[in-house]
């Protein structure tokens, strides 16, 4: 079968959560604000504050207690707080690895014009055009945020093999040439193909997520990820006897 030519679409939902101070183990997640202001702190004795652009990539590993709040200032003056929360698997080597904790500012995060005037990418993480993201990861992995402007087709290099979804936050997007995905809806596609051809039909806000697949059971309980369910009893056990760490007042 040839893996070469645009990569075919398959349907998917958008999930959203929220939550308080809370333990994670056996994954990471990455915090993209667009706007309003975020601080965090952990069990590792990591923390900050973040405002738009910016970024936090927290790897849970092997336990890690965390929270997320409005910043002192933002909850006195009020105002909108638009972010996203990604929660990145991984690999079984790497879930008992030691916690850890990266802020990825704006300013640190290549700007990358696309051809034709077509818009703006913005990489995290990953590469593009010879270029690479700010953040460590400990698998093959790109996010790529991108303003695409309106009636300006772009078509984006993949590599084929890849698991790779793309989540629509603003505007509407044809893909391929033939399928619409709308505000709010992730669109996954398949492995096969590398090459992705994007045409917004006004301004469009789009986060574009690939990775090489670890290819291993998955068995998610709550905020822990792990590859068996005792392996999840074992992760409930160690955070009730506390070895996650301890939140400073």
């Amino acid at each position: 079968m040839d893996d070469a030519g645009p990569r075919r679409p398959l349907r998917g939902q958008l999930h959203q959560t929220a939550a308080g101070q809370h333990p994670h183990r056996g994954f990471e997640t990455v915090t993209i604000v667009y706007q309003g202001e975020l601080e965090h702190r952990d069990s590792t004795g990591a923390g900050g504050l973040i405002g738009p652009g910016d970024v936090q990539w927290m790897t849970a590993a092997s336990g890690i207690l965390h929270e997320e709040f409005h910043s002192e200032a933002f909850t006195r003056n009020g105002g909108t707080l638009e972010m996203v929360q990604l929660w990145v698997n991984l690999p079984s080597r790497n879930k008992l690895a030691a916690p850890g904790y990266q802020t990825i500012l704006d300013a640190d995060i290549p700007n990358l014009p696309l051809p034709e005037q077509a818009g703006s990418l913005r990489l995290i993480a990953g590469e593009f055009d010879g270029q690479h993201g700010p953040a460590r990861t400990l698998t093959g992995m790109d996010v790529w945020d991108i303003r695409l402007n309106r009636e300006k087709p772009v078509n984006l290099n993949l590599r084929p093999g890849r698991n790779t979804a793309l989540v629509v936050l603003r505007g509407t997007l044809l893909v391929n040439g033939e399928e619409l995905v709308r505000e709010g809806q992730l669109a996954l596609f398949e492995q096969a193909g590398d090459e992705l051809l994007l045409e917004a039909n006004g301004q469009a806000l789009v986060l574009l997520l690939s990775g090489n697949p670890i290819d291993e059971p998955i068995v998610g309980y709550g905020p822990f990820v792990m590859n068996s369910e005792t392996e999840i009893r074992q992760a409930i056990q160690d955070f009730q006897a506390g070895h996650f760490g301890q939140m400073n007042d």
